[in-house]
């Protein structure tokens, strides 16, 4: 069987694009350059491009019930008004923000937002796991360095959460009714010899696609992994920027697997080998992907 062929969706490099995110009704795809301090756009009929700087660096955007998006900026969480580009302040940062930022994150079935942050002096697992349900923030405590990777299976009984820098998964037992989560377990644990010339990257943004399979972009592996259930590899597929930061599935029947990447320091050596790095890359896929879910205030 011939390998996927990706392309390219967006050409202009972001710093570190990120969190990119299908908005069906729009026929748009959504994403965010963090170090950019930007949200962007492209219109899938006619590739129109909009974009909306931010007074701070954003980790994640997710769809809101009542239009725009929900913005998980440094500082805090906000409502972004795509038609007026206004900003409004939902909630403030639970952390110092010289130290600490959100990252990664998606919406449950109950409108629940779940974005993580990360620890940047790094070598400590002090970030966690937040969960803002109805305009209150509450930790979930799930220690990790770098939040990475939130994904529900089919019936929202299992969460996924990746700690980045420890190269592994974790799976909770989740109850959508409350939120809660219990019963971690490891689910997926990569090698962590960065030296090794097999090296394969580590664990970023996720994604569950229409028959309970859980994709992962590989920072640093220049790959995008599909993974069954109990965490076996079932596809894998090599992309031209070797740090693909996350996926969403987007497009008509959700069989557009669209991938972010990142470039900010990266040597000239690995932007000459990959220059496509920092660009949205596309790639059609077998199974399609899922409707994400908007926050509910």
């Amino acid at each position: 069987m011939p390998a996927p062929q990706v392309h390219v969706a967006f050409d202009t490099p972001m710093q570190l694009g990120e969190c990119p995110l299908w908005h069906a009704a729009e026929k748009a795809l959504y994403w965010i350059d963090i170090p950019g301090q930007a949200v962007h756009c492209l219109q899938s009929i006619d590739q129109r491009h909009r974009s909306w700087p931010m007074p701070g660096e954003p980790g994640c955007i997710a769809l809101h019930r009542d239009g725009g998006l929900l913005v998980a900026l440094r500082q805090g969480l906000f409502r972004l008004d795509t038609e007026s580009g206004t900003m409004q302040l939902l909630c403030e940062a639970p952390y110092d923000t010289s130290k600490f930022r959100f990252n990664d994150g998606r919406c449950d079935a109950q409108g629940r937002l779940w974005t993580g942050t990360i620890y940047e002096p790094r070598g400590q697992d002090l970030a966690s796991l937040f969960c803002f349900e109805r305009g209150v923030l509450r930790d979930a405590m799930h220690p990790v360095a770098t939040s990475n990777g939130v994904a529900f299976n089919l019936d929202q009984t299992r969460m996924y959460h990746a700690n980045t820098p420890a190269h592994s998964i974790r799976v909770y037992d989740y109850d959508q009714t409350t939120g809660g989560t219990s019963n971690p377990r490891l689910f997926k644990q990569f090698d962590t010899d960065k030296s090794a010339p097999d090296y394969g990257g580590r664990p970023d943004g996720a994604a569950v696609d229409s028959e309970g399979a859980y994709w992962c972009a590989m920072f640093e592996g220049g790959r995008v992994l599909r993974l069954s259930a109990s965490g076996e590899i079932l596809q894998e597929i090599t992309v031209p920027a070797r740090c693909p930061t996350m996926i969403a599935f987007g497009g008509d029947d959700l069989r557009t697997l669209y991938i972010t990447t990142g470039r900010k320091g990266r040597s000239d050596a690995e932007l000459e080998q990959y220059p496509l790095s920092g660009c949205v890359l596309a790639v059609q896929v077998d199974v399609a992907g899922q409707l994400e879910h908007a926050y509910r205030g």
